[in-house]
Parts: C-alpha cells; structure tokens; sequence
C-alpha cells in the first residue's frame, strides 16, 4: 500500500512539473515608447525599431580592429543591433513628431513608429508638426502610407537646405552611396505634402512652435538639424544623427560615418555638441542611441573624450518620496 502512495506521488509530481514548464516563450519586447518630462513639457521616445549596422566598416577614423574592441568591450556584437529613435513633444498645446521614422524602406525590423504611437496613447491624426532632423530615408519613410499622407493634419517642416539638396536627382551620383536611396524616397514621401500645401521649409535658427525650436547642425547632411525642447529653465536637445555608435563616437568624435554628406562638418558639429552638452549638463535625445535614446553626456573619467550617461527610468510619479518616506 505504502509503495503504491509513493508512486502515485511522484506520477503526480512529474505531471504537474510538466504542466507548468509549458509555458511557450513570449520573444517579443514590451510597446516602445518612454516619457520625460522638460519643465512642463511631456516628450515621449518612440521606437521605430532596430536595424543592424556593420559598424567595423561603417565607420572611418580608427582601425576597424579598434572599432571591433570597443564594441566587444561594450558586450555588443557585430553588426550592431542599432535603434532608430523618433521624440513625441507634446507643449500642451501643441504635438509636435521629431522625425517619422523608415515605414516600409529598410524591411520588417523598422517601421514602427505608429504602432508606438498609438500604444504611448496618440493618434496620427493628432500630430500637428512633423519636425525632420534630416531627410535619410530612415528619417523620412514613415510619412506616408501607400500614398498617402500618414499624419493628415500636420505640417511638415524641414530645413531648405536638405529639401533642395535631396530633391534634385542630379546629386544622387556623389551622395555616398549608402544613402542614395534616399533622393527617390524624398520624392515619393514629400510629393503628397507639397501637393497638400502643408510643406514649409525654414532656414537657420527658427521656432517650430513656443518651447521648441530648429537649430542648425549641418554636417551629417547639407540641411541637418537639431531640435531644442525648453520649458522652465529646462533643456532637451534632440540631435538627429550627431552619433551613430554610442560605444565609439562619445569616446572619440573625430570617428565619422560613411553616410556623412560632409564628414569634416559632421565632425566638427559633432565635437562642439558634446562639448557643449557635458558642460552645460542638458539632456540629449539621438535617433541612433540605444532606445529611448535620452541621456546626458559627461567628460571621460581619462579625460579623453566623452561618455553617454542614459536617463534612469522613472515612473514619472507626480510627487517623489525617498526610501525613508520624506
């Protein structure tokens, strides 16, 4: 009697361990969105998604065997799992949508900027600006939809410079080559907004709306752009493709992209940004940081160069307690 209550037992055991270990595994990540706030206004990261960079050839300036170090250092792998980051402003009274992200450009792992920006609770319909940093494809594929305008209501606002620059075919021959995808992207995704009158260009420093403004950051490309969000003495720069390659770039700024219309520029705009930024202590927003691309950047613990602090996440609770209750 006694054996056959043990063997029961342990046919029950081995069946309930089988029933709780079937649980199929999920592989999927949460919605990707996250939120700040800068004085009164709310900015929401949204995630495009991730494409994978070869970065070992991408990038020039350092040998690539340095390059493949820094990043085996920084416990990632080659290609690089690379972000591609869009910012929500939300004044309060305005939406203002910092670049659209690729759509249907560069395949399955991108295109997914209206899918987080309906689960971070808007809609497209809702956006009343679309703010481009620059006109890559990756920036821009997500303004339309099959044709169509995919944020209906907005104005789509971009520095003339780039506009001229990728809307004329005949510079598609010296663009490098990476990025020559991006002169028949521009016509098919700007045609329907100039066709709705609702494309405005601007050139230098201008406001978007009150709490934000256009920037000049030329470089990257010939119309490149940052995006500053301020509000109650707080500072938010969206700098659009200032870094790449957060595990080399910060370190050292002098390493450049292969997609620079102009890398001596995009060095230059590049070294003084971060100098700026670590000195001035504001936060940072990049398309190219790993999601939700916010941080700060700090000097080098060596001295040489610099480093990316990221925003440590908040609940964004609206009164804050320590762990003693005060």
């Amino acid at each position: 009697m006694r054996i056959r209550t043990l063997t029961a037992a342990c046919l029950a055991a081995a069946s309930s361990s089988v029933v709780y270990a079937a649980a199929p595994i999920v592989g999927t990540q949460a919605p990707g969105y996250y939120r700040v706030m800068v004085g009164d206004i709310e900015v929401t990261a949204l995630s495009d998604g991730t494409i994978d960079f070869p970065m070992d050839t991408l990038l020039t300036g350092e040998p690539a065997s340095q390059i493949r170090d820094a990043y085996k250092h920084a416990f990632q792998k080659l290609p690089a799992e690379t972000s591609m980051n869009q910012f929500l402003i939300n004044t309060g009274n305005k939406l203002v949508l910092v670049d659209a992200g690729a759509g249907t450009v560069f395949g399955p792992t991108l295109g997914n900027t209206v899918a987080n920006l309906r689960a971070a609770g808007y809609t497209p319909e809702q956006v009343d600006e679309v703010v481009i940093t620059h006109m890559h494809a990756d920036h821009t594929g997500g303004l339309v939809h099959d044709g169509l305008r995919t944020f209906p209501n907005a104005e789509l606002r971009i520095d003339k410079a780039d506009v001229e620059y990728w809307m004329n075919p005949a510079n598609e021959a010296s663009a490098p080559e990476g990025v020559r995808v991006s002169f028949s992207v521009a016509q098919k995704t700007l045609g329907p907004y100039i066709a709705a009158g609702k494309l405005k260009t601007f050139i230098g420093e201008t406001e978007i709306v009150p709490g934000v403004q256009a920037e000049p950051a030329h470089g990257h490309t010939a119309g490149h752009s940052y995006y500053v969000v301020q509000s109650k003495g707080e500072k938010l720069l969206v700098w659009g493709d200032v870094v790449h390659s957060a595990a080399v770039q910060f370190k050292d700024p002098s390493v450049r992209i292969a997609w620079d219309s102009d890398d001596h520029a995009a060095e230059g705009t590049r070294e003084k940004v971060l100098a700026d930024a670590a000195r001035n202590r504001y936060l940072v927003a990049g398309a190219h940081l790993p999601f939700p691309g916010l941080g700060h950047v700090v000097v080098a613990v060596d001295g040489k160069g610099y480093a990316f602090v990221p925003v440590t996440y908040s609940a964004n609770r609206p009164t804050r307690q320590t762990s003693d209750g005060k």
